[in-house]
């Protein structure tokens, strides 16, 4: 009997062991699930931080990009060219030359940053055979002869012009001058 008794005071501290140790198990079990949970959702979130990062880094950089490029669009606003140009005409009597000039300069709002930096491109070049003179001004033959009194086809361009405009009225003056300029200048 005492083995009885022995047995029958030691069975329920068994079971309770046992059932203590089926709990912990269990309990145990729960936790490890919790964890899991717990650590799949720090994941998550890791996850997100590190996404969220990522995009705002990229906004940032965006940003400061979009700013960098509008403060350069503003800078370069502030340049400007200059520009003017012009006809230039060279007239000789054998030929004419018309050229285009064009003159650029660079500023900064408005301080000038260069001087005038001028191209010059050719646009016409013409060869006026027909109105060039057949003798030259400096012939002897235009200066005459010494001997007696010029002749009207013998006296100088000017002198003839004075001559030919002394007597008349200053109608006739008007109506002669555009002629003799245009005979005196070759009809240029």
């Amino acid at each position: 009997m005492p083995m009885d008794a022995f047995l029958w005071l030691f069975l329920p501290v068994f079971v309770a062991g046992g059932s203590a140790l089926l709990s912990f198990y269990i309990m145990q079990a729960r936790m490890e699930v919790a964890l899991a949970k717990e650590r799949e959702s720090l994941a998550e979130a890791r996850a997100t931080i590190s996404s969220q990062k990522v995009t705002m880094e990229e906004r940032l950089k965006a940003t400061e990009e979009s700013t960098k490029r509008v403060a350069l669009d503003e800078f370069m606003q502030d340049f400007r060219v200059e520009e003017r140009s012009y006809v230039r005409e060279s007239k000789s009597l054998s030929a004419s030359k018309k050229h285009m000039v064009m003159q650029e300069r660079l500023f900064f709002r408005n301080i000038p940053l260069s001087n005038w930096i001028e191209r010059e491109m050719l646009v016409e070049e013409g060869f006026d055979l027909d109105k060039m003179p057949i003798e030259s001004v400096f012939a002897p033959a235009s200066l005459g002869s010494s001997a007696g009194p010029l002749s009207s086809e013998d006296r100088f361009a000017m002198t003839k012009m004075i001559a030919d405009f002394g007597p008349h009225s200053s109608a006739a003056q008007v109506q002669l001058i555009p002629a003799h300029v245009a005979a005196f200048l070759g009809g240029q």
